[in-house]
């Protein structure tokens, strides 16, 4: 990895973002670091600066990841995103590489891990552990039956169950994701029909068993 390689943190909470980026200077000491704490944020950021890496987490106000995704591609095509998240590898890895991503990282992993994942996605432009690859080449072989009721879910609808979890006001929620109340509400409708459950403890009872 070259001197001065530009990577920016984005994650709104100030606890994990300064320890990513204290776990980085670490790891590579001539990296140049930059933060932000939300959606907004990373936008007038990228619109302003170039980077080679993003290390995006999944659940930021102002904004959604789909949106950030998208608008990386737009702004600045060659910079590679590594999903920093707590959520589930296996479940939903495979999900933020098709939303565009080039990689995922869970939250809990170790330094070696961290070290593994800058180096593949600096040099190769893309990361996932090797238990995602073992995993989805055994999918690919045995094509299970969806294994769990939140992969029936769209990329929308999972976004907004992740949100109606969190107890937000249905207002607050369209704010932040940018979408009418109205709409909301039909996706959440959807979200109960799918998961065939009628309250928000029932959704996170899914969410906690297979997220």
């Amino acid at each position: 990895m070259h001197t001065g390689t530009r990577i920016l943190v984005a994650d709104d909470h100030g606890i994990v973002r300064m320890g990513l980026v204290q776990v980085i200077k670490q790891l590579r000491p001539h990296a140049l670091l930059s933060e932000v704490e939300d959606y907004k944020s990373l936008s007038a950021l990228i619109s302003k600066e170039s980077f080679e890496l993003v290390i995006l987490d999944v659940n930021m106000p102002n904004g959604t990841l789909q949106q950030a995704i998208d608008f990386i591609h737009i702004k600045q095509p060659k910079l590679k995103i590594l999903v920093f998240s707590s959520q589930d590898e296996q479940l939903y890895a495979l999900r933020y590489l098709k939303m565009g991503a080039d990689g995922f990282l869970n939250k809990l992993s170790s330094k070696e891990k961290i070290d593994e994942a800058l180096s593949a996605m600096l040099q190769k432009g893309r990361y996932i552990s090797e238990e995602i690859r073992d995993s989805m080449f055994s999918h690919t072989l045995n094509k299970p039956q969806s294994s769990s009721p939140l992969e029936t879910l769209s990329n929308r609808e999972l976004e907004v169950a992740n949100k109606l979890v969190e107890g937000l006001p249905l207002k607050e929620l369209s704010n932040q994701l940018n979408l009418h109340t109205s709409t909301v509400s039909t996706y959440k409708n959807r979200v109960f029909e799918k998961l065939e459950i009628h309250s928000i403890p029932e959704l996170v009872e899914i969410l906690r068993m297979y997220a």
